[in-house]
């Protein structure tokens, strides 16, 4: 469907007739008596067309088709939604599945009798009227769906008010306590080097940063690299004596992070899983219900479970199921709650289980704006702790995305009152290897002192003990420097060397990290709030960096290089279109379609591996010199002396998304004999400082390509940050014939 065409149907779906309807209730209808009213019955449509209506206006529940078409239409629902009555809320869910009925199941029946004659209006005078306590006594029992709809009824400043009252902090410690801000390091190295993981660790804590976990995401997820990633964490922990203080983990896929843990027991820390608020999401995610649940029930150590989620997700992945974002959102912390409640089951104790709510990283697909990302971390924080979780904020933005470095300062000041459990934590505002903004170290430093706020004690005591921080968790004299930390590492390793030599080591170390394009931050501005000046420069050049490699498209030199390849377009109408609409990306326009059904008669079935290069989200990144054509022909002699048959022609797509080729793969594929693979090389999000693309790796049996629009995520691989400036494009091609043999094996 073609842009226009696709608006007009999405306009559709926004019922004016509805809203009339609305108007003429005078307010007196809750939303089931005005659903079965003005449709002579029930309309399930109708019903969560409404609820999308009480929330506020985000881009993502426009493409769902549930947004209201204007502030009159909003309030107006919400007045029915207030005036509607828990008991029924919960009678009418949005769409029914296992997971929405299991973590309903799991409500504590006394409390959810207590509230289940209140109206959705009395129980938002009750948040803010009520003290904690009194709102903690009913939690227990109030759904998921209650909770999505409590906070679309209420203002900003109202959400501020209920998150600067509940707090669920992590057992044992202050860290989602009233009081304390929390940080997330997040480590990540374009190449998983072990010492660019481990100066950042360095680094953070140089500047008093990082209390809640160690967590790295890895570019490869195989079990031995997983595992090397894993082991540079707890030896950092291991060398200063914090294992018991806080955990490390490594955000694959939490069956890789078993696997790991059956082979090495006990070399995991807390295991981490994306997760999402439907089955057929989760599903993308390649996780189940009773998958987790048996996760869960084997987590009887220290460390529990680790999830992130963000709005969006389930519908950027095809599950909307027609249904608001928020809804979405409210069920992934149900599923959490469930999950942490196994999890004290099984270790008969508290459960250490935390959630990061990863609001911006998607894209404007989901919302556009500075206001809508504080809205959306507003909502989630809140609708998090009434779940009784304890949650953080990852607050950020894709460089596709109309927000600022500085507009992501303001976002975090707004969304600070409302008193998240902790914020992520980078050298500076930008992720080496996932390209996207998020909270800096010296973010922290400043948020701290503004808001009054401490770190988790022992991890405060630790960096006093280092000299970071001052007995008052003010800079001290060794702020920002994290060659001094790496020299105490040193010294706990048992290092005797001088501490000239050490410091020469790290200075050369740091060098080494730098090159490989990973930030380390040393020293500070004029406060020691603000970056060193020449880093603050650096991050500024990046950022306008990564806006031109977002807009550009091949050019013609690119277009004469790849004369052999047959050029396809999707159903994206510009690069606009294709930015602000992804789903537009992830289908072939009918003229391309038409090109690959010839392909596949030419073929004859005599190739098993088809090579796909795409433009993503960053064009640049396939264009430049000596990035793309060293890779090429390194992956095809490499597939050749593997034994595979690849396609004499490759396909070139002008406004591709990943799931672009998997319908190229099942076009071409569909029906044949054996495995087949298709190796999609994707431009990949800019702001790294690397102009990277990535091979999505698709392997699967004729009969399964044959089966239309049920190949995606779950069922591919991936090799990441391949660029002269990260993951060496030869060496590069190397992984992608390695992870292809293994998969290969298992089609």
């Amino acid at each position: 469907m073609h842009g226009f065409r696709r608006r007009t149907f999405l306009a559709g779906l926004v019922s004016a007739p509805a809203v009339t309807a609305v108007a003429a209730a005078g307010g007196q209808d809750d939303l089931m008596a005005y659903v079965r009213r003005t449709s002579g019955g029930w309309d399930q449509s109708l019903y969560a067309r409404l609820l999308g209506h009480a929330n506020a206006f985000k881009e993502g529940d426009e493409i769902v088709g549930v947004a209201a078409p204007d502030a009159t239409a909003r309030q107006l629902a919400r007045s029915l939604l207030a005036e509607t009555r828990l008991r029924d809320l919960d009678a009418h869910p949005p769409f029914s599945d296992q997971l929405s009925v299991a973590i309903t199941a799991d409500l504590d029946a006394s409390a959810r009798a207590r509230t289940a004659d209140w109206t959705c209006g009395e129980l938002k005078t009750f948040l803010l009227a009520q003290p904690e306590a009194a709102i903690k006594a009913i939690m227990p029992g109030l759904s998921s769906d209650v909770i999505a709809c409590v906070v679309r009824l209420m203002s900003d400043d109202e959400l501020i008010a209920v998150g600067d009252k509940v707090y669920n902090p992590l057992p044992g410690t202050l860290i989602g306590g009233r009081g304390c801000l929390a940080a997330r390091l997040q480590p990540n190295s374009p190449t998983d080097h072990p010492d660019d993981i481990r100066w950042q660790v360095f680094d953070g804590w140089a500047y008093g940063v990082g209390d809640v976990v160690l967590g790295t995401n890895p570019v490869s997820s195989e079990p031995a690299s997983v595992q090397a990633v894993s082991d540079t964490l707890r030896g950092v922990l291991e060398a200063f004596g914090l294992t018991e203080v806080m955990p490390h983990c490594v955000l694959a896929h939490i069956d890789v992070q078993a696997e790991v843990d059956q082979a090495l027991p006990g070399s995991t820390g807390v295991w981490f899983q994306s997760i999402a608020g439907s089955d057929a999401a989760n599903a993308t995610f390649d996780v189940s219900l009773a998958k987790m649940l048996r996760h869960a029930d084997a987590r009887r150590g220290p460390w529990g479970l680790y999830f992130e989620t963000g709005q969006g997700a389930d519908f950027t992945n095809g599950h909307a199921q027609g249904v608001d974002m928020v809804v979405h959102e409210s069920r992934k912390y149900g599923f959490a709650r469930l999950l942490a409640q196994r999890v004290a089951r099984a270790r008969r104790g508290p459960p250490w289980v935390h959630l990061n709510d990863v609001a911006g990283f998607i894209g404007p697909e989901v919302f556009r704006s500075r206001e809508q990302l504080v809205r959306c971390c507003l909502e989630d924080l809140v609708m998090g702790k009434l779940h009784g979780l304890c949650i953080g904020l990852d607050v950020c933005a894709t460089l596709h995305m109309d927000v600022s470095l500085d507009d992501l300062d303001w976002c975090l000041e707004q969304v600070m009152p409302a008193r998240p459990a902790y914020l992520m934590a980078l050298p500076t505002k930008v992720d080496p290897m996932l390209g996207y903004l998020t909270t800096g170290f010296q973010d922290h430093v400043r948020l701290r002192r503004k808001f009054r706020c401490r770190g988790e004690p022992r991890m405060e005591q630790f960096f006093q003990r280092l000299g970071t921080l001052d007995a008052d968790g003010r800079p001290g004299p060794r702020f920002g420097d994290p060659a001094w930390v790496h020299l105490q590492f040193r010294r706990a390793c048992g290092d005797t060397r001088s501490d000239e030599a050490i410091r020469a080591e790290g200075q050369a170390e740091m060098a080494a990290v730098r090159s490989r394009g990973v930030f380390l931050a040393a020293g500070h501005g004029r406060l020691p709030e603000d970056l060193e000046p020449g880093l603050a420069a650096t991050i500024g050049r990046i950022y306008v960096d990564a806006k031109q490699s977002i807009w550009a498209e091949f050019d013609e030199g690119f277009r004469e290089s790849q004369a052999g390849s047959l050029v396809l377009a999707t159903e994206s109408q510009d690069r606009r279109d294709y930015i602000l609409h992804p789903t537009s990306g992830e289908h072939l326009a009918e003229a391309a379609a038409a090109t690959v059904a010839t392909e596949r008669d030419r073929q004859a079935g005599e190739s098993d591996v088809q090579i796909v290069i795409s433009d993503g989200l960053n064009p640049l990144a396939i264009m430049d010199l000596g990035q793309l054509e060293p890779f090429l022909e390194s992956l095809t002699a490499g597939l050749v002396a593997a034994g595979y048959q690849p396609a004499p022609r490759r396909m070139l797509i002008t406004s591709g998304r990943v799931r672009a080729g998997y319908r190229i793969g099942e076009m071409l594929f569909g029906g044949l004999s054996g495995p087949r693979a298709l190796l999609h090389v994707v431009g990949e999000r800019p702001g790294t400082g690397h102009r990277t693309f990535s091979v999505y790796i698709t392997c699967r049996r004729g009969d399964e390509w044959g089966v239309e629009n049920t190949t995606d995520h779950q069922h591919t691989r991936v090799v990441a940050g391949i660029a002269t400036t990260a993951l060496e494009p030869r060496r590069g091609a190397a992984d992608v014939v390695r992870v292809l043999e293994g998969e290969w094996r298992r089609a």
